[in-house]
């Protein structure tokens, strides 16, 4: 195919998918716009743990530690002095935070960068670790930050949480934010560092035979990965407007591992994919557990039938795609002509 018609397809499916943003904005309740929104965040948390673990091969189960960093730091930094002087009644916030407010951008962008910061310092020690050893540590620290943020009442209110943060993450934020993420990826990974870090998932030995600094470009993904939960974070937190440390638990990290699994590890476009499937999958599966009136008979409320369902569905994906409903592969328009072609021969071969 042709890279002027290839060039011509993804201008007009951009088109589209803004049309459909325009008209969602506009026409959707927002029961189902929350649910548009996280799809783009889930995305962005996916991406980012697939460049770790995907791209780079690093088992870790800490996303959800960065991710709590990032919106803790946004809600924050998004409040209002008066709404500081009023929520923080256990002890006043710490100076000079209780005066400290900055635009959304400005905000999402600080809390990307302290969880990277914090990636790096957790990677430093624990990198030359592998395999399962690597993820057990990464879920220790994650938890380590729960508890920090938990304790730390005069920095995050502690337990009690963080309530009014301003929603400003509307759809064309997220789907922005989530824009810049694939971009920013996609170029990373067709470059050298990408092929490096393709090399080190393959054969960290051999990489180092040739020269690499394998523990260089490993603390780069990592902190890279870092950056974007922290991102995904930030934007959780302006999307639902409440946080608290008992959201940042292990079962945050598994769904997002989930989503990287059944898109495919190493696939950008699985993880954007496996969002969109995980996510109205584990919504839409809210009604089975609300009661039924079939008329000759009455199903009363089954609270957790849905993660059960849920569960039975993910295993059927794993069981007939291994590798992910994409695997190692990428969307393309070529991939899709290629495809279509091989259809038509067999077809025409089957005739004769």
């Amino acid at each position: 195919m042709a890279k002027s018609v290839t060039v011509f397809l993804s201008c007009i499916s951009i088109l589209i998918l803004i049309g459909f943003l325009f008209y969602a904005d506009n026409h959707f309740n927002d029961y189902t716009l929350r649910v548009i929104n996280l799809i783009a965040i889930n995305a962005i948390l996916a991406i980012s743990l697939n460049l770790i673990y995907g791209f780079t091969g690093m088992f870790s189960l800490g996303h959800a530690g960065f991710m709590a960093i990032g919106a803790y730091v946004c809600a924050i930094l998004l409040l209002s002095p008066e709404q500081k002087e009023m929520m923080w009644i256990l002890e006043p916030i710490a100076e000079p935070l209780n005066h400290l407010q900055l635009p959304f951008f400005v905000a999402v962008v600080v809390s990307g960068l302290c969880a990277a910061v914090v990636g790096l310092l957790i990677a430093l020690p624990i990198l030359r670790l592998g395999g399962d050893y690597l993820g057990i540590a990464t879920l220790g620290f994650a938890e380590i930050i729960r508890i920090v943020i938990t304790n730390t009442t005069s920095l995050t209110n502690g337990s009690l949480g963080i309530k009014g943060i301003p929603q400003n993450a509307t759809l064309w934020w997220n789907y922005g934010w989530l824009a810049f993420t694939v971009i920013f990826i996609v170029l990373l990974l067709r470059s050298n560092t990408g092929n490096v870090l393709r090399a080190i998932r393959d054969d960290e030995i051999a990489a180092k035979t040739m020269g690499v600094n394998a523990f260089f470009y490993r603390s780069f993904s990592f902190t890279v990965g870092a950056f974007f939960a922290g991102i995904g974070g930030a934007l959780m937190a302006a999307l639902i407007s409440t946080i608290d440390p008992k959201m940042f638990n292990f079962l945050l990290t598994f769904n997002i591992l989930m989503v990287v699994v059944a898109g495919g590890l190493g696939s950008i476009t699985g993880s954007i994919i496996g969002s969109i499937i995980i996510t109205v999958m584990l919504e839409w599966l809210r009604i089975i557990e609300s009661p039924w009136d079939l008329g000759f008979m009455h199903i009363p409320e089954t609270p957790g039938l849905r993660m059960v369902i849920f569960s039975l569905l993910l295993l059927v994906i794993i069981l007939f795609w291994r590798k992910g409903l994409l695997g190692q592969r990428e969307f393309s328009w070529n991939g899709i002509y290629n495809f279509l072609t091989r259809q038509k021969l067999s077809n025409s071969e089957g005739k004769l």
